[in-house]
Order: structure tokens, then sequence, then C-alpha cells
């Protein structure tokens, strides 16, 4: 039987981290305005898992854009680490984890919304939400 691998990471300052367990779903950038107001950058790349997956540990703020899902954060270093949402799946943000170079998104979301400098020609293409493909 082969064993899973155990990733782990958490927020800038420690206080908030996790541990996720094998594979993820997928591996996304998402455009869209929240998540570039909540990484501060043109856009946000999260590592889906199922959220049985994943044990986050520590004191977690959180804060909520749509009924639909939960951001986690750390209180003291302010660091975005997870989205929940209503699909019982946790997005943790691709920078949190302790290693670098573990995953490779595969598609992007809201690419109305991608700046024109960010070129992503390798990766499925969503005008908004995962859905229909641009062409």
């Amino acid at each position: 039987m082969t064993e899973m691998r155990i990733l782990k990471g958490g927020c800038a300052c420690g206080r908030v981290t996790f541990e996720a367990l094998g594979e993820p779903k997928r591996v996304g950038l998402c455009h869209c305005m929240t998540c570039r107001k909540i990484s501060g950058s043109a856009f946000n790349a999260f590592v889906i898992y199922p959220a049985d997956r994943v044990t986050v540990s520590g004191d977690v703020s959180r804060w909520s854009a749509t009924p639909e899902s939960q951001r986690g954060f750390c209180p003291v270093c302010g660091s975005p680490v997870f989205d929940l949402d209503a699909a019982d799946e946790i997005e943790l943000t691709l920078g949190t984890f302790d290693a670098p170079n573990l995953f490779t998104p595969t598609y992007e979301g809201w690419a109305v919304r991608r700046e024109h400098w960010v070129r992503t020609p390798d990766l499925i293409s969503y005008p908004e939400n995962r859905g229909e493909k641009t062409s």
C-alpha cells in the first residue's frame, strides 16, 4: 500500500498552519475582484483539496464575501490561508505551502478580469467561474 504524502504550510508568522493529505483535486488561478483584493496581486493561485483531507491549526480569523464561501486568514500577520466553499472543498493559497514547486496550475477562472500583461497560454481559460472555456 502506498502512503499518501503530507504537505505542510501556513501563514507568514506561523500562527496558522495546515497539513494536506495526498494529491489535490485541481490547481488554478483566479482573477476575480475578491481574489485580487485579498491577495493584493493581479490574481490568486489556489490548490484545491477535499475539505476532509486538510487539517488547519491555530487561531484563524474568517471573512465571507458570499454566503457560499468562507475565507480563513491569520489574525496576526494577515496572510490569507484558505477558502472553504459549499462544495466540501478547501482552497489553500499556493504561496502558503512550505515547499516551492509542488504544483502547476492547469486552469484560470475569471479570465475576463485578467491583466493584459499576464500571459497564460498553457492554461484552460474560463471567462468567469469554471464552466465553458474561452475560444
